[in-house]
């Protein structure tokens, strides 16, 4: 491992008994997929200085946008999409 370490923690969990991987990244959000490619994609292409928590319209890198829509808190999981045995997620 070279450099700093960060406190960005990204994880891909595996909804057992399915092909769905379950992924959060450092800021909370959520999304499931099959592809683990995708999901990585998805979590790495964050906008530079994102933080946990933050919500500035339009992202945080002057120029992109920051969809929204591609984030969903987890309890609004479809119920089938839940990992079972994990402890319930609230909001702080």
């Amino acid at each position: 491992m070279s450099g700093a370490p960060t406190a960005e923690v990204y994880r891909i969990d595996w909804l057992p008994g399915t092909d769905v991987l379950h992924g959060v990244c450092h800021c909370g959000a959520e999304r499931t997929a099959e592809d683990p490619v995708e999901l990585w994609e998805w979590m790495l292409g964050h906008p530079n200085g994102h933080r946990p928590g933050g919500n500035r319209p339009g992202g945080n890198r002057p120029g992109t946008e920051h969809d929204p829509a591609d984030h969903r808190p987890a309890d609004r999981r479809p119920a089938d999409r839940r990992p079972a045995g994990h402890r319930k997620e609230t909001a702080s």
